[in-house]
């Protein structure tokens, strides 16, 4: 028996791995697609995030080819015409990993990496949350378990002993929701830094914040998914730290 009181954790490891290999394969490719593209293949981009701005040299979705977004000045005043840029026209390979920055990411070429002189498919930040949802898909398939509620199956990370006393007490909520927080403070303050104040946060410090904001979103992900309550016969069946049990409010009279 499982520490969850289930006969398994199948699905939890299940759940864990598809989201693990699913962003390593993003994560990897992101450094993969540039190397493989010819050098000098990918310009220096930057348009809108949630929208498509490189599909194509001109028309509707090519607002990154625009004769304003290609023109760019230097620190020394100069003025460089970039060509346009379209992942229509690469294998499909690479044109689905440079759509995929296309649509999720800004694009912006100074807080982004080039490899083989091409710019990556998103920032350096995407590429520390990618990094970090791997790494909490691994992690929550190696020890999460399934105990009935989102909440509960994201904290059944911790060890029990760890546990006891929020069980005891009753503050699973408020755990939940402080280990949440925890995980997205860097992204927070380096972001709102950025905005409130003079401060400009650098390619080392965007993936660092990105990656435990990526890796709270793994959990949150995995749990979603394999907090399943069909798989108890009943509430008092889930094992909780501290001998706790689920009750279920008394309807009213």
């Amino acid at each position: 028996m499982q520490k969850n009181g289930l006969s398994n954790r199948n699905r939890e490891r299940k759940v864990g791995l598809w989201v693990f290999g699913i962003s390593l394969f993003f994560f990897l490719s992101f450094f993969l697609a540039p190397f493989l593209l010819p050098t000098g293949t990918i310009p220096d981009l930057g348009a809108r995030a949630n929208a498509l701005d490189y599909a194509t040299e001109d028309g509707q979705f090519s607002n990154g080819n625009t004769p304003e977004s290609l023109r760019h000045v230097h620190e020394d005043g100069s003025i460089h015409l970039h060509e346009p840029f379209a992942w229509t026209e690469l294998d499909p390979y690479t044109g689905f990993i440079y759509m995929f920055g296309d649509i999720n990411c800004h694009n912006k070429h100074e807080r982004s990496w080039s490899i083989n002189d091409n710019q990556m498919p998103v920032c350096t930040r995407d590429v520390g949350i990618f990094f970090g949802l791997a790494i909490g898909g691994l992690v929550y398939s190696r020890y999460g378990y399934n105990r009935w509620t989102v909440r509960d199956s994201c904290l059944s990370l911790l060890p029990d002993s760890w546990l006891e006393g929020i069980y005891r007490k009753n503050r699973r909520t408020l755990a939940w929701i402080g280990m949440g927080s925890l995980l997205c403070l860097p992204l927070i303050i380096d972001g709102f830094t950025q905005l409130l104040t003079g401060y400009e946060s650098n390619n080392f410090t965007r993936p660092l914040t990105g990656a435990p904001f990526g890796f709270g979103i793994a959990i949150l992900t995995a749990a979603a998914y394999s907090a399943r309550p069909n798989l108890f016969s009943n509430a008092s069946e889930v094992i909780l730290p501290a001998n706790a049990k689920f009750a279920l409010a008394a309807e009213e009279e």
